[in-house]
This record gives C-alpha cells, sequence and structure tokens, in this order.
C-alpha cells in the first residue's frame, strides 16, 4: 500500500493545534527524508499506524512557534531540532534508565504524527535548543548524526580503531564520518557505485564488494589482524557475513541495520575468534547533545551529504528518487527554509 500525508498538510494548511502546558509547537524548516519514511511509504510498517492519512517525517529542524505555559528551556523563535522518543508507559526497561529502548516508547513520525507539516506540536522534552550559527538546513542532520554517535559509543571506538562501516547509505556515512572524527581510520563498504563516488570523495576508502573482496583489503591494511569495529549497516544477509569474517580476534560487530527477516549467522565466527555482537538502536540524550555539537563544530561534511531537496508538496518524488538510489544520499524537504 502506497499513501502519502493529507493534501491539506503537505500545503501547510492542516489545522494547528495550541501546545498543552508541557508542548511546544515548533514552525518546521526542514525534514530529512529516512529510511524509515519509505518503509512508510511502502506500507511496510503499517501495523504502528494508528490513523491514515499518516504524517510522516522525524528528521526535523525549525523554529519555536508557541510553548505552554510550563516550558523553560527555550523561547519563541529559537531554533531547534526533535528527538523524536516519547516513553508513555512504566516498565522496567524505562526503571532501568533505557528509555530509548523501553516497551512504552512511541517514535514520532511512525507511532505518532511526524514533522513533514508547517506546524508541528511536540512533547517539550523532545526539543533540543540548536546554536544560532547553526543553518536549520544543517540542524535537520542532527536526527541521523545522533544515530551516528550512538552507534560509535556503543561500538567503542577510540582513536588508532580500525574500522569498516558496511554499507555506505546516509546513516553508514554518517558513522564513518563520526569515526573519522573520533580518531579511527575508516573503511566503507558500499555497492551503489553512485555512493561509492560521493564517499570517494569524502576522502573515506572504500571497497564495492561485489568487485573486490573486502576480507583481502582489511587483512592488508592491518596486516592480517583485521577489523576492530564493524558496523553493520546494510540490513542485509550478505553484510552480516561479512561483518562476522571482517572482525578480529575479540574485535566488536555493531548491528544497526534493520533485519526484517531473520537471517543466517555463522556463530562459528563469534565462538572461533571470540567476537562481541552488540545492537545498537537510535540514541539517547547525550548522543543529542554530541551531535548538536558536531553539526555545530562544521567538521562534518553535511553539505556534501545533502544531494537533493524538495518543496514539501513534492515530497512523492523525493522518496520515489530515495527509492532510485541514483545520485541519492540525503534528501530534505523545504517546508518554511
Amino acid at each position: 500500500m502506497h499513501f502519502l500525508p493529507d493534501h491539506r498538510l503537505t500545503q501547510g494548511l492542516l489545522p494547528r493545534r495550541a501546545p498543552d502546558p508541557d508542548e511546544i509547537e515548533i514552525e518546521v524548516a526542514y525534514g530529512g527524508i529516512c529510511g524509515t519514511d519509505l518503509h512508510l511509504f511502502h506500507g511496510a510498517m503499517d501495523w504502528r499506524l494508528k490513523q491514515f492519512p499518516h504524517v510522516m517525517g522525524h528528521e526535523i529542524s525549525g523554529r519555536v512557534a508557541r510553548i505552554g505555559n510550563k516550558v523553560t528551556h527555550v523561547c519563541r523563535g529559537d531554533p531547534v531540532t526533535v528527538m523524536p522518543l516519547h516513553p508513555v508507559g512504566d516498565d522496567p526497561i524505562r526503571r532501568a534508565g533505557l528509555e530509548h529502548i523501553c516497551e512504552s516508547l512511541k517514535f514520532l513520525g511512525i507511532d505518532l504524527p511526524g514533522g513533514f507539516q508547517s506546524h508541528w506540536t511536540v512533547p517539550a522534552h523532545t526539543v533540543f535548543k540548536v546554536p544560532k550559527a547553526l543553518s536549520l538546513r544543517h540542524a535537520a542532520l542532527i536526527e541521523p548524526i545522533a544515530v551516528a554517535c550512538h552507534d560509535i559509543r556503543i561500538g567503542g571506538v577510540k582513536a588508532g580503531d580500525y574500522v569498516v562501516v558496511v554499507g555506505g547509505g546516509p546513516i553508514g556515512a554518517l558513522i564513518a564520518c563520526v569515526a573519522r572524527e573520533a580518531g579511527a581510520k575508516v573503511l566503507v563498504c558500499e555497492v551503489n557505485e553512485d555512493r561509492v563516488g560521493l564517499l570517494r570523495r569524502l576522502g573515506f576508502e572504500v571497497v564495492n564488494p561485489q568487485s573486490l573482496d573486502p576480507l583481502e583489503i582489511v587483512k592488508e591494511r592491518t596486516q592480517g589482524t583485521r577489523a576492530d569495529v564493524v558496523f553493520e549497516v546494510s540490513g542485509h544477509p550478505a553484510g552480516i557475513k561479512s561483518a562476522l569474517h571482517l572482525a578480529r580476534a575479540r574485535g566488536v560487530v555493531v548491528v544497526v541495520g534493520i533485519f526484517t527477516t531473520p537471517p543466517p549467522v555463522e556463530l562459528f565466527q563469534v565462538f572461533w575468534r571470540e567476537l562481541q555482537i552488540r545492537g545498537a538502536r537510535v540514541y539517547e540524550r547525550e548522543d543529542f547533545d554530541r551531535a548538536i555539537a558536531l553539526a555545530a563544530s562544521a567538521r562534518l561534511p553535511l553539505d556534501q551529504l545533502i544531494t537533493q531537496e524538495f518543496p514539501l508538496e513534492e515530497l512523492e518524488q523525493g522518496l520515489r528518487q530515495m527509492e532510485t538510489g541514483r545520485g541519492a544520499m540525503k534528501i530534505l524537504l523545504r517546508i518554511n527554509p
């Protein structure tokens, strides 16, 4: 099933909702199209949607339009972004301090209405102020940068590590950038030649596993040791198979990609070389803080990663461009730029 937001929404004419005391209304400036939005477009996540038409979008930047009377951390006009995680109940995982993976978690843009609209009213705790010197165009990338910051933290990447990223799409590219910023040497495995070219222009060593064997290259670069940390971002069975072979003895494999169908996994590799497999899902508040600082530092190649922009009313064209994968890395929607 294919669906798009209501036509009134794409024109920014959906009736605005005044914020409750602990809410903030944002005039949305830019929104990034994510792979999750493409899954929603294809109808693959209908079971999580409460009503149709659904308003997607969670990679958002904008300005505070109105605030509830209990809000104190932002003022009207402040530039902001949104961490779109909203736990709504009490469960053991949340009590353990892991709100980002708790059972009661609601994700804005999936379980709740998202930000591909002119004005978006959200819980105040999800809103982060960003530096005024940071363009709102770049601020729309903070959410996926936070994903990369979380992945790097889960992987324990440190200066001098040799890191392999399996899958060079938007998240894989950002993981590579954040790993390099942490002082690691990075190799990216990617089959899309457009993305291979872009990543090479960003200064990364990139291998297309359909042409060359990544394992041979990793062994050569590490004198046979293999990689300290491998990030599986492709969500493809061949990706996780490759990741397990690329990691060194007692190395770390971080599973970032989403496997909708359980893949066969060579657990013998885990046993034989005492590998550690770690999952990494979304982010925590410290990752958002780190992402904001990195975006504002101008040390990440955000302009190069933004490959296309569309006005909100051309959301479908943006989604279809993302489907093709041709020349596309990060696609932005201009909403109230």
